[in-house]
């Protein structure tokens, strides 16, 4: 009840130092006299002093003011997933919640669908889940709150210490590969928290995706702290535990499904349909420019077909493609992007050519570069899957960005030629 009280005082706008009060005040009142005297401190001060007649109201008064002096010391208000405060070894530790509310769902979507994950983080450092003591397992993520959600989401029932690493926002994978989820980052970490006063073993347990960043050796020798690699999923890690630090052949295989690669897909498709407005004003513009001027007919009429293959090219490269991407012949994303965007464009051409005619500049300005956009767009995907490393990366771009090059040089060729012939006639 007490720390309810709190959550309501911290996530209100009044003043901070009204708000103490209030909680020194309510504290007070829940003690009475002639019992073991107390005295709580706020680290600037103010104390209160009383005795209790109930051991459990004291424990959870003083967690209350301890998590609320921690606040204060951070400078920055409760969050909405933390719960309660643990007083350890070392200091005052936020306590989070294990289950996730509707606004943390709603937030995991936002992530997939705009640019609101570049945002998304948490405050680094140590976090405390359940009754976390000196025995307790110390799990090691990235600040990237989704990741540390479905960490937490994953450890209902047990208590545990969760080390956050200062990887700017991203994600385990992705901070490993940047190197910002690394071997000096996790040495800092573990020597801020002191977490060899802190927890009684001498072992972190580390995601199998944060491996690429992170030398165990390294760790070991600067901290004393060996590094276990638990599994690639947060949701297996309560059973890598109780199976002895033993991972199964499952808990180490990352899976890739047609449902995985869906949920994916809105990040890139969101990206493209931005560059898509950009892309139909000029085709607009292009069409409709005449010797006399944009003749707006025109810029409807003859842009059309340009205009829906655009879109067409969209949805092969930032879709179907991503979705058919074991089935798709080579190992490259981009031929395997160009491979899809050629079979829809030519689908799409032929749809169109029955309706309207299409000069052969045209056509040929058409298949040259809308399987080219496709392939971009399945290009982009090379950082949500799980089927390619980072030096495969920078060698496909190295020719993609020459073949991107000339396409787009042949396709303005072809335009110009296009738009000649039509003023000229």
């Amino acid at each position: 009840m007490v720390m309810e009280n709190l959550n309501g005082i911290n996530h209100g706008s009044g003043n901070k130092g009204e708000s103490y009060v209030l909680l020194c005040r309510y504290a007070a009142q829940a003690f009475g006299d002639g019992y073991n005297p107390q005295v709580f401190s706020d680290g600037y001060g103010t104390q209160v002093v009383s005795g209790a007649r109930d051991a459990q109201v004291v424990d959870d008064v003083y967690k209350a003011i301890c998590l609320y002096t921690y606040c204060r010391a951070q400078r920055r208000s409760l969050p909405q997933w933390v719960t309660g405060a643990v007083m350890s070894k070392t200091g005052i530790v936020p306590k989070v919640a294990t289950r996730l509310t509707a606004k943390d769902h709603w937030e995991h979507v936002m992530c997939r669908v705009s640019a609101f994950r570049l945002n998304y983080s948490v405050q680094p450092g140590l976090y405390a889940v359940g009754e976390a003591g000196d025995n307790s397992e110390v799990l090691v993520t990235a600040n990237y709150k989704y990741s540390f959600d479905l960490l937490r989401q994953s450890l209902d029932g047990l208590s545990a210490w969760i080390l956050v690493l200062d990887t700017g926002g991203i994600n385990v994978w992705c901070a490993a590969g940047k190197g910002t989820f690394g071997t000096d980052e996790l040495v800092r970490r573990i020597e801020e928290a002191r977490l060899s006063e802190l927890v009684t073993h001498r072992h972190v347990i580390v995601p199998q995706l944060g491996a690429p960043g992170v030398k165990g050796y390294a760790v070991q020798s600067a901290t004393g702290f060996s590094v276990l690699f638990g599994p690639v999923y947060a949701r297996d890690v309560v059973s890598y535990i109780k199976n002895g630090y033993q991972a199964t052949r499952q808990m180490r295989t990352v899976n890739f499904t047609f449902i995985d690669r869906l949920i994916l897909t809105p990040m890139e498709i969101i990206p493209a349909i931005k560059k898509y407005f950009i892309f139909s004003l000029f085709i607009l513009v292009f069409f409709g420019l005449g010797p006399t001027g944009i003749i707006f007919n025109n810029a409807i009429h003859r842009g059309l077909p340009f205009l829906l293959l655009g879109a067409a090219s969209i949805i092969a490269g930032a879709l179907l493609s991503p979705i058919l991407l074991p089935y798709v012949p080579f190992r490259s994303f981009a031929a395997k992007g160009w491979v899809v965007g050629l079979v829809v464009v030519h689908g799409c051409v032929h749809l169109i050519s029955q309706l309207v005619h299409m000069d052969k500049f045209l056509l040929a300005a058409s298949y040259v570069f809308f399987p080219m956009a496709s392939s971009f767009f399945t290009l982009q995907f090379t950082g949500s899957t799980t089927f390619t490393g980072l030096s495969g990366v920078k060698k496909e771009l190295k020719y993609a960005i020459i073949f991107y090059v000339v396409m787009s040089a042949i396709t303005l060729v072809a335009l110009i030629i296009y738009k000649v012939n039509i003023w000229r006639f």
